[in-house]
């Protein structure tokens, strides 16, 4: 059996909270990190969330074409409702979710929220941000300690809700006992280290390791909301 921590919180200087994390039933959890000024954000993340839930609930089976689909279907119910209502135009949500199937982990992903898998005391990042800083990042302009401090950190480069010709991340391995995998927004990953998630990871004294996560995020000096999903196998 898998032990399962959840916690989010609106973080000390923001007036609503537009992430949703949210544990989906058959082992599958996910992560949104809405975007696109008041309610706006809030409403993108929460109809991706929905809509993914009522797909995935009609499936027996669940593989990595099974959450691409149920990405774009809430890619396509975003668009949507920015249709119906003119006044949610440039909302949308970044998306990092993912499934269990014995041991195997399906998962996919579009933004800047992440999926790490902690095996033998080693963190691995399985997304790729999907962000300006990435970029930089990748062709060597800047390091990931530089991409913490730099002033379009939080621009993303690719998100669900934004256009209708989404490309959607996926991909599959497999966990051993006593693997870790974590999900999070970049509330989290924005102030705190890779090295430091580790640490904390490892930590097997604390009672809700998410929790503990997301106000270490906070004392850090996050300026974002902070999700949490930690899932030990």
């Amino acid at each position: 059996m898998a032990k399962v921590y959840l916690a989010t919180d609106i973080g000390p200087r923001r007036d609503l909270n537009e992430d949703v994390v949210a544990e989906l039933g058959n082992e599958t959890y996910v992560v949104a990190d809405g975007m696109g000024g008041y309610a706006a954000g809030e409403v993108a993340s929460r109809i991706l969330v929905d809509t993914v839930k009522a797909e995935l609930a009609q499936k027996e089976h669940i593989d990595e074409d099974t959450l691409k689909n149920a990405l774009l279907l809430a890619n396509t119910a975003i668009l949507q409702t920015v249709s119906d209502h003119p006044k949610y135009a440039g909302m949308g949500t970044t998306a990092t979710i993912f499934h269990r199937e014995g041991q195997n982990i399906v998962w996919a992903h579009v933004g800047d929220s992440r999926l790490y898998l902690l095996h033998e005391k080693f963190l691995k990042q399985i997304t790729h941000d999907h962000s300006l800083v990435s970029d930089l990042v990748d062709n060597g302009s800047i390091t990931p300690e530089e991409a913490r401090q730099h002033p379009k950190r939080n621009v993303i480069t690719r998100a669900v809700g934004v256009t209708a010709d989404l490309v959607v991340d996926t991909g599959v391995f497999s966990v051993h006992d006593g693997d870790i995998l974590m999900l999070s927004s970049d509330g989290l990953t924005s102030v705190v280290s890779d090295e430091e998630i580790c640490k904390m990871l490892l930590d097997s004294s604390e009672d809700n390791i998410a929790d503990s996560l997301v106000k270490y995020a906070i004392s850090a000096g996050s300026h974002d909301n902070i999700s949490v999903i930690v899932v030990r196998i």
